[in-house]
This record gives structure tokens, C-alpha cells and sequence, in this order.
């Protein structure tokens, strides 16, 4: 044996007693009182015995063979007892089978005394080389008759019980077909057996995680095989066979094609490495493996968990080079079941679903590619997925558009309800490998589709939220257009008036001309602030003369009442068009509310780090609550006709300019706002200070 097998099989069957001893005593450290755990726990520390013997005094000491027995001997003993606690006898009588496990034993035992003979006899004798081949028989034989024992046990154990001892009895039948292979090899040639006793110690390693995945009574209904890694295991087992049989191939070609050995291996390989590179990359070569595995190996076509989760990643994906909501919907459908293009459809206005996107679809989609809505009202009420391959069956089925049937690439139409109501569907591309839908594949995209309904209908409320916020967002601005129009109307019938009396003045037209031209400009502002562009946003601040404001809207409303301007202020902060609007606002509401013979003063004074602006009546006044309550509330007022906004719409002008509006009103006495505005100078002092 070479350095190299003697090294892998010492410390193969080191690390396997290792790990036999580590589960052995695990199980004795729970401190269970079933008699299958303590024997169990026996057989690991029996076998991690043997293990650990071999690894240091090697397969030619005298002790190895009686410690493969005994290790035989307690693995028997707890499948013995597991029969006997918890398997059946169907396949015959307790007593039967016990002579079974009896005989077992029996050679077994014989097998031990001829172990202990042949090694005490010279090499050379022919009774040591006959006891040697009967040693040899032995074990075969006892490999031969545990695997049956193995076997029986098995098909004799409740079936819906069977994932319990799956896992322990397939270790055990591995171990012993190594072992029959092990010694029917020796039996014949003893010489090439000494590379499988040397990988009997890490293939003993390998299989101990395999009884401890088994160990547990509840370990089948949580062990679960990874679709992915079997994917891949499978995967490299192909690529195994494929290095094996091109190596096969290689000594076949030297035995036959002698002096063109070297051509046509050569060939071989070129022809093999193209095959693989054409046919690996294939997307129908990759989904009939995906198909055959799922098959084969698993009970359901579907990885749920995965499916979700990739599912929930593309709808949700986030980013500036994410696709449209509606292309992620349709994709994330269409991935579950490996369809290579999706068409989104929603529904229209007159209930049918027409294209709204899609993904990857090949081609366009023909004229009329609608389902009409008849169709779409039955798929509403039954939710069911239209095979479109599937013709219907019975009176109740629902069959598709005939567009859709004649569409070579449809392959299935999946509803999109959300709460009972159809919001769309989605039509699938046939898959690479073309199949039938089952009951699995209904349920899954029926799910799906729920959810993909629920995304779409989140996104379209989204939608209509909006619209409703720019629609609120118009109506406020238009609220505040119709109460300045009020004040123009007011102020152009008043010039409407005076001209019948006054168009021969020339002062009078000049001033008449004068307060057209600045009514059409306040006609174009208002125009203005309608535009979806026009943010409503007050202008960066700026030092202004209060004043000067002041006079000038005095000026444009003493033709319709007495006003007076009293006190100075210095420049404030603040946006001069804005200003002005709030004196309009309350200006006009002062006027409302007095008497024709009654003045409405304009008071300027500064107090602190602010200027004020006093706007003085003495009209009807307002009581305390409708000052606290109603005042600054939009469509709320104490005039006759009033909108409610002039008010509203001033304090908060002044509070975009970090200024104020305080009023202060009596009933039958009149009322004081008053408009409190930072200093130019008094920001320009804290800037500093800062």
C-alpha cells in the first residue's frame, strides 16, 4: 500500500471514530430511557472503537476483524430491537425472522473463531490460505444477511412512519455493501483490495453526519433537500460520469485504434468539448434538467419558499434602472413558471382587459388582442387560469379569445383579482419545454396572481391619489383666484359707476385708465398662479419699505372708501407681492365690514425686532369664538356672500415670510389685524451675532 493510502485511510478511520464517539456520547449525555437509544448509543461507541483501532494498528492486526464483528453484532442487535418494539410483521412471524437474526449471529460467532485461528498458523500453510478465503466468505456472507435484515426492517415498518429510520437504515445498507464489495473483491484479488480498505475510513466518516441527520424522530419532517443543491450535486455527479466515460473512451481507443490512437482521441475530445459548449448553454437543456430533477427527486414541482422570495425581489426591486411596475409584474409571473415573455392587460373602462405592456414578448400582438368583456366578467366571478391549450371540457369551463388560441406563443392567461375584482390578467409565452398546466401549476399562479393584483392596485390608488392631490391643489389655488376676483369685480363696478357721472373729466379718465391696466395685470398674476407650474411659492425675502406698500394700496382703494396712512416702520424682510396681497386681503375685509361714512385707518409702527401694520375699522367686529373658531378657516365667514379665504389666505402668506397676523375684535366696536413682520435690520443683526 502507498504513503499516500496508508495516510487517507488512518486518518479516515481517525476522524470517523471521532465523530461516531462525539454522536454516541451525545446520545448517552440526553439521558433517554428507550432501549433502542442506549443500544444505539453502544453501537456508535462500538463502532468508534474499531474505527480508532484500525487507524493505528491497520487492517493486518489480529484485533480487527473480531472488532468489525463486534460492531456488526450491535448494529444487529438494534435492529433487532427496533423490530421488535416498533416494526410490523407483515413479510412473516417474529419467529421466523428472529432465526434470521439468529443465523446471522451464528456466522457471525463462527466468523470470529476462524479469524482467531488463521492468524496463529504460518502464511505459508494451506490451512491458513483455506481458513483465509473462508474468513473472506464469512464476511460476505454476514454483509449478505444484514443487508436483508436492513431490507426487512424497512418494508416492515409503517409506511407513514418509514422517514423516521430512513436515514439510519440507509448509513447502515451503505455500510455493509461497501463491506460485501470490500471482501468479494479480496475474495478474488487479494492484491487490489487494498485501496478500498483504505476508503472505508473516510467513507465511515461520511456517514456518520448521515446517522445523525437521523437521529432525530421529528428529523423527516424537517429535513429538506435543497433544490439548488441538488441542482448542482447532480449537476457535478454528470460531470463525473462524463470524465469517466471520456476516460473509458481513452483506453478503449488505445486497445482498438493502436498506431491512430492518438487521432481519434484527439476527435473524441473535440467533438465532446463542442457537444458540451453548444448544448450546456441551451435554454431548453437547462429547463428539461430543471423539469427532470423536480420529477424525480421531489414531491412538489414548485420550490415555494424560493419561488416567493424571487418573486417579492423583482416586483420590489428598487433603483433608477429598475423596469416599469408593470413589466416587473409581469415578469415576476412569468418566472415562476420558466415562461420566456409576458403581456400585461388591464381592464378598460368598458370592462374588457386591452394590452397595457410587455416583457420580452416576441413580435406584436395582433389587431383586436383584447379580452372582451363577457369573458372578462366570467374570469371576475370564477378566477380561474385559462389553459389556452386545453380546450373546455364542460359547460362551465372557460375557453380563451380566439386571437388567443391562435397565438402559437400563448400559453396560459393568469387573472389578476384583488378583493373579488379584476383589475387585469396576465398572458404567459409558452415555456422552453413545452407542457401541460397540472393542479400545482394553478394553484401557484393563482397565488401569485393575488398578489401581483394587489402591487397593481396599490400603485393604481397611488395614481389616483395624486391626480385627487393636484386637483386639491388647483382648487385651492382657484379658491383664492375667485376671492381676488371678488375684490376686482367690486372695485371695476365701482369704476363702472363713477364713469357714468365722471367720463368727462380728464383726471378722471386717467385714473380710470390707470386702474384697468392694474387690473389686468392682477388678472394676469391670477392666470398665473393657476399654471401647474406656478409652485405657489413666495419669493426669497428682501428689504422693503412697509410704507411704500401701504400708500399704494391705499391709493387703489380710496376710490371705494375712506383710508388713511398714519405711522412709519423701517424696511422689513419680506417678499413686497406677497405683502401686498395680505394688505389687500385685510384692507378689503375692513371695508366690508364698515359703514360708507365710516374711515379705515392704516397704522405703521415698529415693535422690537418686528414692524407692524395695524388695519383699523370700526364696523360690525367679531365675537371671540368665531375669532378662535371660524376666522382663519377656509369657506368660513361673517359676511353675506363671503368665500371665507381672504383671511385664511393672509396669515398664511405671512407665515411663508416668518411673519404673523394677530387680530384683536369686539362686537359693534370694530376690529384690529395687525401684521408683524421681521426688520431688515434686525435680521441683518442676529446674522452677525451668529
Amino acid at each position: 500500500m502507498s504513503m499516500l493510502l496508508q495516510f487517507v485511510g488512518d486518518w479516515g478511520h481517525a476522524l470517523a471514530a471521532v465523530l461516531f464517539a462525539a454522536l454516541g456520547i451525545f446520545i448517552l449525555r440526553r439521558r433517554e430511557e428507550a432501549a433502542e437509544q442506549r443500544l444505539l448509543a453502544a453501537a456508535l461507541l462500538l463502532t468508534s472503537c474499531w474505527s480508532l483501532y484500525v487507524s493505528f494498528g491497520g487492517v493486518e492486526k489480529p484485533l480487527t476483524g473480531i472488532g468489525e464483528n463486534i460492531r456488526n453484532a450491535a448494529w444487529l442487535l438494534l435492529l433487532f430491537a427496533m423490530l421488535r418494539r416498533n416494526g410490523a410483521t407483515r413479510g412473516g412471524s417474529l419467529v421466523a425472522i428472529g432465526s434470521v437474526y439468529a443465523a446471522v449471529a451464528g456466522i457471525i460467532l463462527l466468523q470470529t473463531f476462524t479469524d482467531l485461528i488463521w492468524r496463529q498458523l504460518p502464511s505459508s500453510s494451506d490451512l491458513h490460505r483455506a481458513l483465509t478465503h473462508v474468513s473472506l466468505v464469512l464476511h460476505m456472507m454476514t454483509a449478505i444477511g444484514s443487508l436483508m435484515l436492513v431490507h426487512h426492517l424497512y418494508i416492515s415498518w409503517p409506511t407513514r412512519e418509514r422517514g423516521r429510520v430512513a436515514l439510519l437504515l440507509g448509513a447502515l445498507a451503505a455500510m455493509w455493501t461497501y463491506d460485501l464489495n470490500l471482501y468479494a473483491i479480496a475474495t478474488f484479488a487479494m492484491h487490489r483490495a487494498n485501496e478500498l480498505y483504505a476508503l472505508r475510513g473516510p467513507m465511515m466518516a461520511l456517514l456518520a453526519p448521515v446517522i445523525a441527520a437521523g437521529m432525530r424522530n421529528d428529523m423527516a419532517g424537517r429535513l429538506q433537500l435543497s433544490r439548488a443543491l441538488t441542482l448542482q450535486s447532480l449537476s457535478l455527479a454528470a460531470i463525473a460520469l462524463y470524465v469517466v466515460v471520456l476516460a473509458a473512451a481513452a483506453v478503449l481507443v488505445e486497445l482498438v485504434a493502436g498506431p491512430y490512437a492518438r487521432v481519434v482521441e484527439i476527435g473524441c475530445v473535440f467533438f465532446m468539448a463542442v457537444s458540451a459548449l453548444v448544448l450546456l448553454p441551451s435554454r431548453r437543456i437547462r429547463a428539461f434538467w430543471k423539469v427532470q430533477v423536480a420529477k424525480h427527486f421531489f414531491q412538489h414541482r414548485y420550490d415555494y419558499r424560493t419561488e416567493w422570495m424571487r418573486f417579492g425581489d423583482t416586483i420590489g426591486r428598487p433603483g433608477d434602472n429598475a423596469l416599469p411596475l408593470g413589466e416587473r409584474v409581469a415578469k415576476a409571473v412569468a418566472d415562476i413558471t420558466d415562461s420566456p415573455a409576458a403581456v400585461l392587460m388591464l381592464r378598460a373602462e368598458d370592462g374588457a382587459l386591452a394590452f397595457e405592456t410587455q416583457w420580452n414578448w416576441p413580435g406584436d400582438m395582433p389587431d383586436g388582442a383584447v379580452v372582451p368583456a363577457p369573458l372578462a366578467a366570467l374570469i371576475e366571478q370564477s378566477g380561474w387560469i385559462i389553459d389556452i391549450d386545453r380546450p373546455p371540457s364542460g359547460a362551465g369551463e372557460i375557453s380563451a379569445p380566439g386571437w388567443m388560441s391562435l397565438d402559437r406563443r400563448a400559453w396560459a392567461l393568469v387573472p389578476l383579482i384583488h378583493f373579488g375584482r379584476l383589475i387585469g390578467a396576465i398572458l404567459l409565452a409558452r415555456p422552453p419545454i413545452d407542457r401541460r398546466l397540472d393542479w400545482e401549476d394553478f394553484d401557484m399562479l393563482r397565488a401569485a396572481g393575488r398578489q401581483a393584483a394587489s402591487y397593481l392596485s396599490e400603485a393604481q390608488g397611488q395614481q389616483a391619489l395624486d391626480d385627487a392631490q393636484r386637483f386639491e391643489e388647483f382648487n385651492r389655488r382657484f379658491a383664492f383666484i375667485i376671492h381676488d376676483v371678488k375684490n376686482l369685480v367690486s372695485q371695476l363696478s365701482l369704476l363702472a359707476r363713477n364713469a357714468e357721472r365722471h367720463a368727462d373729466n380728464p383726471d378722471f379718465r386717467a385714473d380710470m385708465v390707470l386702474t384697468l391696466q392694474e387690473s389686468v395685470g392682477k388678472m394676469n398674476d391670477m392666470l398665473a398662479r393657476l399654471s401647474q407650474h406656478n409652485k405657489g411659492r413666495a419669493e426669497e425675502p428682501r428689504p422693503m419699505a412697509l410704507l411704500e406698500v401701504a400708500q399704494q394700496v391705499a391709493r387703489t382703494r380710496s376710490r371705494q372708501h375712506e383710508i388713511s396712512v398714519t405711522g412709519d416702520a423701517p424696511q422689513v424682510l419680506a417678499d413686497p407681492a406677497r405683502v401686498e396681497q395680505i394688505v389687500i386681503h385685510l384692507l378689503q375685509n375692513a371695508i366690508d365690514a364698515s359703514r360708507p361714512d365710516s374711515p379705515v385707518e392704516l397704522r405703521l409702527s415698529v415693535e422690537a425686532e418686528n414692524a407692524a401694520l395695524d388695519v383699523v375699522d370700526q364696523g360690525r367686529g367679531m365675537t371671540a369664538e368665531f375669532i378662535r373658531r371660524e376666522l382663519f378657516k377656509p369657506f368660513s365667514s361673517s359676511k353675506t356672500g363671503g368665500f371665507g379665504i381672504g383671511a385664511f389666505e393672509a396669515r398664511a402668506l405671512a407665515q411663508t415670510m416668518g411673519g404673523r397676523i394677530d387680530v384683536e375684535s369686539k362686537p359693534g366696536v370694530g376690529s384690529r389685524f395687525t401684521l408683524r413682520l421681521p426688520l431688515a435690520l434686525g435680521e441683518e443683526f442676529r446674522g452677525k451675532a451668529a
